[in-house]
């Protein structure tokens, strides 16, 4: 997947048993998932679901991607793979 420019994005903190999540969106359309996991716990690899990024954070790391996702512009997103060796990311340039 190329760098994919990030325009917009929703953020879901839901009750219960639900990881808080971050939706990417570009054009309208939703290309990939934040999703925030228990601090300390491993982390899931980042894979597609449903053919769409999902990149697995620690909770901690909340704040630190929704002030990317604010203050900087523009904002892409970089999905390589899944795995070991595969390096995915939300990439700034300024």
């Amino acid at each position: 997947m190329p760098l994919t420019k990030i325009d917009a994005y929703e953020v879901f903190y839901s009750s219960n048993n639900y990881h808080p999540k971050i939706a990417l969106k570009a054009a309208g359309n939703y290309i990939a998932q934040a999703i925030f996991m228990p601090n300390g716990s491993a982390l899931p690899q980042d894979g597609l679901v449903g053919g769409q990024p999902t990149l697995y954070y620690h909770l901690d790391d909340f704040h630190n991607i929704i002030d990317v996702l604010r203050n900087e512009k523009p904002v892409s997103l970089l999905y390589a793979g899944s795995g070991a060796g595969f390096e995915n990311l939300l990439r700034t340039i300024k």
